[in-house]
């Protein structure tokens, strides 16, 4: 078993040469005050913004705009909470690990599972890719516990990518009304197709590199 404290990060992402210089200069901006904690919890206040958001969408669709700022909330806490402790050289390994990783599944979940109690997706789809991304994030761990490779990155796509499709889809589904297809299933709107393809990509994702990881380890006779 690896030791948590030098596992290794990988985070090959589409929007990586434009994400991490920025993070890098925020975090180089970063006023003494606020700590890498301060942070997290910020990512962790944009995430429950979102959930909640969509919630009110049944109320009246403008709350889409908040939802979407709510993203960008909690990108910029989430994301730069751990480039700033390495900026600051104060890294604390296992408790930031602990930390980050618990409340990133909270909030995955309350966003999640608010797009589901939202007026534009099917709430068992939402439950459809809340599974997903628990299977996906579950092989993320138990590989960091065994090959010392945190994975946060999937075919270039991670989670700042989610974050824009997801923001993407508010701007279509408000300007757009949110177009319903017909399907096997019953009508489909599109922001259910939405959800579909990113529940598949996590389950594909999950999958692959399971039979990949099992495949190896196999072959090591471990």
């Amino acid at each position: 078993m690896k030791d948590i404290k030098s596992h290794r990060r990988v985070n090959d992402i589409l929007l990586g040469p434009l994400e991490r210089p920025a993070l890098r200069w925020l975090a180089a901006h970063m006023p003494a005050w606020v700590t890498p904690d301060i942070l997290t919890y910020i990512g962790l206040l944009g995430s429950i913004v979102v959930a909640v958001s969509y919630a009110l969408t049944n109320v009246h669709q403008n709350f889409l705009w908040l939802a979407s700022f709510g993203f960008l909330v909690n990108w910029f806490g989430d994301s730069l909470d751990g480039t700033l402790a390495r900026y600051r050289h104060i890294e604390r390994p296992r408790y930031g690990f602990f930390i980050d990783h618990t409340i990133d599944a909270y909030s995955v979940i309350m966003i999640v599972l608010g797009i589901g109690l939202s007026p534009f997706v099917r709430f068992d789809l939402a439950c459809l890719a809340v599974i997903g991304y628990l299977l996906l994030g579950s092989l993320v761990y138990i590989r960091t516990c065994l090959i010392g490779e945190f994975r946060i990155s999937f075919g270039k796509l991670g989670p700042t990518e989610v974050r824009v499709i997801l923001i993407l889809t508010n701007i279509i589904v408000y300007f757009g009304d949110n177009p319903r297809f017909v399907s096997a299933y019953g009508p489909l709107s599109f922001f259910d197709w939405v959800v579909i393809g990113i529940a598949a990509l996590l389950f594909f994702f999950s999958i692959r590199h399971t039979v990949l990881q099992a495949r190896e380890l196999s072959r090591l006779g471990e």
